[in-house]
């Protein structure tokens, strides 16, 4: 990972008004190099294997707060349990996902952002926020 990126990731925690603690550092660096969705029990995994002592009730709680400050993109599997990505932006995005693999692609939702902004000022309700869950699958499970 990048300096460069590490700074912007350490940026946008600052902005979330979050503070940089030794654990939300090291779940957000490795959270940082998955390029698919993870489980918290795997991401817990994975920083174990780095030996990093963060346990799994903070990797929990640390990724509620990152979800809370839009800092990670959030699915359930066909399970329901709730899965992980980091956004590389501040940026809310959607994604496809395939049923068989779990390999992820975010797609363009403009559509539904533009959607969602005209039934809160309809509505008048503020501070809305949506999921919006696609699920298929993908080439190369076909």
């Amino acid at each position: 990972m990048g300096e460069a990126e590490a700074e912007a990731r350490s940026g946008r925690v600052r902005a979330a008004r979050l503070r940089s603690t030794r654990q939300r550092r090291a779940v957000l660096e490795t959270l940082g190099r998955c390029r698919e969705f993870i489980s918290a029990q795997e991401l817990h995994t994975r920083l174990a294997g780095t030996g990093s002592t963060v346990g799994l009730t903070t990797v929990y709680r640390t990724l509620r707060e990152l979800d809370r400050a839009g800092l990670v993109d959030v699915v359930r599997d066909e399970g329901g349990e709730r899965l992980y990505l980091q956004r590389p932006t501040g940026e809310h995005r959607h994604h496809l996902i395939c049923r068989d693999c779990g390999r992820s692609r975010p797609v363009d939702a403009e559509a539904v952002e533009e959607w969602a902004a005209r039934l809160a000022e309809t509505t008048g309700f503020t501070e809305l926020e949506h999921t919006l869950e696609l699920s298929g699958v993908c080439d190369r499970c076909r």
